[in-house]
């Protein structure tokens, strides 16, 4: 789960960044690109989302998010084109990550999104990004979520770098990196 200060950090980054955000993403989105990361999450959290790729991309991890990359696609609608798009891309990432929220509930497209990915890469973790959201099995509703890996971020033991850490619970975890190129949660 990301702490109080994780939060207050992607607000702020949102405050200040936002324009720039897009703009850059806009700029550097090509048809081909691949990332690490497809970010599936609900749009009423576009704020959070915003902190969440700079903090992500700081980290060194490319990330894509639709209404940020393909600025074109329509989510409102639920259509063959979307679901075609959103199938091409998440073939060009090496992970999803599902950011569990207040509002992720009500998303339309997450639970499918989740769904192809994990049949076509098996490469899901679960992304906590509120409160409200718990790093845990139990989730109300969507306890099918409880089937998958989660993410926290911490330093790398012996040093002051920040990750992205890959759970499968408190004691059993993998660098994300290592996860992207095949390594599982191990006991530590």
């Amino acid at each position: 789960m990301l702490a109080k200060a994780d939060q207050e950090l992607i607000k702020k980054g949102f405050n200040s960044k936002a324009g720039a955000i897009l703009e850059s993403a806009a700029n550097q989105f090509t048809e081909t690109k691949t990332y690490d990361i497809f970010l599936s999450h609900s749009y009423s959290d576009e704020k959070l989302v915003l902190g969440i790729k700079r903090a992500m991309e700081e980290l060194g991890d490319s990330i894509y998010i639709d209404w940020i990359n393909d600025r074109q696609m329509s989510r409102d609608q639920v259509s063959k084109e979307t679901a075609n798009t959103l199938r091409k891309r998440m073939r060009q990432c090496g992970s999803l990550l599902y950011a569990v929220s207040a509002n992720s509930i009500n998303s339309k497209w997450m639970p499918w999104e989740l769904g192809y990915f994990d049949g076509i890469k098996n490469k899901v973790a679960i992304l906590p990004i509120t409160d409200t959201a718990q790093a845990t099995d139990t989730y109300q509703g969507q306890e099918y979520l409880g089937l998958y890996s989660y993410i926290t971020r911490g330093t790398v033991q012996g040093s002051n770098e920040m990750a992205l850490w890959v759970h499968d619970s408190q004691n059993v975890y993998v660098h994300f990196t290592q996860w992207l190129q095949g390594s599982m949660p191990r006991a530590r």
